[in-house]
């Protein structure tokens, strides 16, 4: 059994597409089908029902899939422990997250000290975080809402009020708060459903009697100050989003506790380098100080 059979069956089972699986490994759709068909040979036995090119794992191929993955993740980790201890302040930090509006000054404040070490960052449903943190593939995710999980390390950091955002003209621009009940004939600009706020938002404005009207639903919340300045829809913000545009008015939701908890969060089991180390540190002091009462 090689560890290239290994890395093709995981890819061929998570898209369970030949095609597709073959366009993310950049090889030829025959070497990977050749490939998963001796490892099959090897194992003595299938691992997928095959269907054309399309294919779904079987019993054989669920339970060889989890063992794959926890011996692919092991030799993960150890690449990355060489990797740390070889370049403790370069490297590359995996991030995810559901809430984007204080990574700018995390990742400004960590830059201070660690300026050589790269990040990649998502932007992702709670469902895609969910599958990047069981799979170890992610050093931290900034969630909202919590995930709770036995693999998973969680640590809350903040609770962040969520006003509602109204362009000058408005009606309501000449009041600081509004109940939820006042918006229901409103339309809004929001994230897609599957995002940690717009599900919160959607959740609360139904326990009311009302399904917010959405003329705009997108995978960018920076996007939606935009929007809402130019009239087009309300829109539900985070406090922490909020900018201090002229032709904007943020309003205090009255009748609800409507607040986003955010987390950070990690897989237990995986390797935290020192960048990463430091990393934590970093959002745990930036958080706590947005918590501490400001001096008179």
């Amino acid at each position: 059994m090689e560890l290239l059979q290994l890395r093709y069956f995981l890819t061929l089972a998570r898209c369970e597409h030949v095609t597709e699986a073959a366009g993310k490994l950049h090889v030829t759709q025959s070497s990977l089908s050749k490939t998963i068909q001796r490892l099959e040979d090897d194992l003595g036995a299938p691992l997928f029902d095959r269907l054309g090119r399309k294919l779904r794992l079987n019993e054989f191929g669920r339970t060889f899939l989890r063992r794959t993955e926890k011996a692919l993740f092991e030799l993960e980790q150890g690449k990355q422990e060489i990797a740390d201890l070889s370049n403790p302040d370069h490297g590359t930090l995996q991030l995810a997250v559901t809430t984007a509006s204080t990574l700018p000054g995390i990742l400004r404040e960590f830059r201070k000290n660690k300026p050589n070490v790269q990040f990649h960052v998502q932007m992702v449903t709670l469902e895609d975080m969910c599958t990047l943190l069981h799979r170890g593939e992610i050093d931290f995710c900034l969630s909202s809402p919590p995930i709770q999980g036995d693999d998973i390390e969680c640590q809350m950091l903040f609770q962040d009020p969520i006003v509602v955002a109204v362009p000058l003209g408005h009606q309501y621009a000449n009041r600081s708060s509004i109940t939820l009940e006042e918006l229901k004939d409103e339309w809004f600009v929001g994230v897609k459903k599957g995002y940690g706020i717009r599900d919160l938002v959607d959740s609360k404005c139904q326990s009311v009697g009302f399904v917010p009207k959405y003329v705009y639903e997108g995978d960018e919340p920076a996007r939606l100050t935009a929007l809402v300045e130019a009239e087009i829809g309300l829109a539900f913000i985070p406090n922490t989003a909020r900018y201090p545009q002229e032709r904007i008015v943020y309003l205090r939701i009255e009748d609800q506790n409507l607040v986003r908890e955010i987390a950070l969060l990690s897989h237990k089991n995986r390797y935290i380098s020192r960048a990463a180390i430091s990393f934590r540190s970093v959002v745990i002091d930036y958080f706590g100080a947005m918590c501490k009462p400001i001096a008179e």
